[in-house]
């Protein structure tokens, strides 16, 4: 229930076109019995605003939480995946925050971990790419089972919203978000009379483990990004990716299911 969670955040650009905007909501937050926390890690709402990148930032800089509710409000005229409201219009925000009851939209993230050390999280998806102009060598694992290795330009491991990023702009699936399981899309992988690899994306059930090996070739320092972030670290040999078992909350209003968004977005 929205009346049970009183503390707010607000995570935004300090971007004076939008700031008035911002002040007016704050102020009406106050006004409807909510306090303004500075620190988020005291807020039981995490309230962000701009579009699906702030949205990721907002989730990332305040620790992937998965006790509070995130929500997305657009500062354009474009409502996006994240994003379900408009910051103009104060009405539906107001009617939002003010319901005895909403119905709460949780995503799956995915977990990486880097050479049994490091450990991060996305919520759209983890992408690792050769930086120098020669071929990407990785041995490919589900679970034990060694699957494939791979070569071409490196691959992308996508959420069920984040197949709908990233991954849909090189043709892999648009996945339902209510499926727990992540996709592995590869990018311009070589197949030939000599080397295959399987060729299409493919989808793991969340109780899979995908572990990459990085052949010691010249590829030890490649290029990873995490959602919208890229992952500085060098000398990668071993990355393991699984389902995490945080799911991002956000609000489900009505008629504004994720396929909805879909339409509204591609069609």
């Amino acid at each position: 229930m929205m009346t049970e969670r009183r503390n707010l955040y607000f995570y935004h650009k300090e971007e004076p076109i939008i700031r008035e905007k911002i002040d007016t909501l704050r102020k009406l937050a106050v006004d409807l019995g909510f306090t303004i926390v500075k620190d988020y890690k005291k807020a039981n709402i995490v309230a962000c605003f701009g579009g699906d990148g702030e949205f990721l930032q907002g989730v990332r800089r305040t620790g992937f939480r998965d006790d509070c509710l995130y929500v997305g409000t657009s500062t354009t005229d474009q409502l996006s995946l994240y994003c379900d409201f408009y910051i103009d219009n104060t009405l539906e925000i107001v009617e939002s925050m003010t319901s005895q009851v909403i119905e709460v939209r949780r995503y799956p993230t995915i977990e990486v971990t880097v050479d049994n050390q490091a450990s991060f999280y996305c919520l759209n998806e983890f992408s690792i790419q050769s930086n120098i102009v020669k071929t990407f060598i990785m041995d490919v694992y589900i679970n034990d089972l060694h699957f494939e290795t791979f070569r071409g330009d490196g691959v992308i491991v996508s959420t069920p919203t984040g197949s709908t990023a990233y991954n849909k702009s090189v043709n892999g699936a648009v996945v339902d978000p209510l499926l727990p399981c992540m996709q592995i899309t590869e990018l311009g992988s070589l197949n030939n009379n000599q080397y295959r690899t399987l060729g299409s994306p493919f989808i793991l059930s969340h109780d899979k483990v995908l572990t990459l090996k990085v052949a010691k070739e010249g590829n030890e320092h490649p290029t990873m990004a995490m959602d919208n972030e890229a992952l500085s670290i060098q000398h990668v040999e071993n990355i393991q990716i699984k389902l995490s078992n945080k799911r991002i909350k956000t609000i489900k209003l009505k008629n504004n299911s994720f396929w909805d968004k879909v339409k509204r977005n591609f069609l």
